[in-house]
């Protein structure tokens, strides 16, 4: 037999375990060279540079 639950789960006991589940915004960065916006740990679209660096051809 499985195991099952003896009382239904409240609205606020559910909604207290999905309260870590929303969604954050990515949290950006501006690139030194062009002040483009761009997430960290990335090259930069727009400028093609990763910490001074030419990466991504333009």
């Amino acid at each position: 037999m499985a195991a099952t639950p003896k009382r239904r789960i409240s609205h606020s006991r559910k909604n207290n375990r999905r309260s870590h589940h929303s969604i954050d915004l990515p949290s950006l960065t501006t690139c030194p060279n062009c002040k483009e916006k761009i997430l960290p740990h990335n090259a930069c679209t727009k400028c093609g540079k990763y910490r001074g660096k030419v990466i991504l051809p333009i």
